[in-house]
């Protein structure tokens, strides 16, 4: 199995979450040698969180996993692609289907698909 290079980027690689049936990329996450660990014995996304400095299961408050189909790895092996059956419609925390719903004149392009509000109560 290939060694991914966690000494680049202080611990973290880039993680691209793309249906694997679409080829739609849905996310970009953050990986460490924990979360890696995770993905692979679990079979489901699973990433570190910068904004918490936590494990983080896509999914776990949402209930919309990320079912690993196959992972590809970069050809420095400092980054991957996490190719997922989305379970759930949507990806981004935000509601929408894929975390890139906006172009750079700031216009959404996606339908939302849930109420972030009603799903991440506090």
């Amino acid at each position: 199995m290939i060694k991914l290079d966690f000494k680049k980027g202080d611990g973290l690689l880039p993680a691209i979450a793309q249906d694997y049936k679409t080829n739609e990329i849905l996310m970009l996450g953050y990986i460490n040698e924990e979360s890696w660990a995770e993905t692979q014995k679990s079979g489901y996304a699973t990433y570190w969180s910068r904004s918490r400095n936590e494990l983080w299961k896509k999914g776990d408050t949402s209930g919309n996993l990320q079912e690993i189909k196959e992972i590809l790895v970069d050809c420095d092996n400092d980054t991957v692609i996490f190719k997922i059956n989305q379970i759930g419609d949507a990806a981004c925390h935000k509601g929408y289907r894929s975390c890139f719903f906006r172009n750079v004149q700031e216009e959404v392009v996606s339908d939302l698909i849930f109420d972030p509000k009603v799903v991440y109560k506090k």
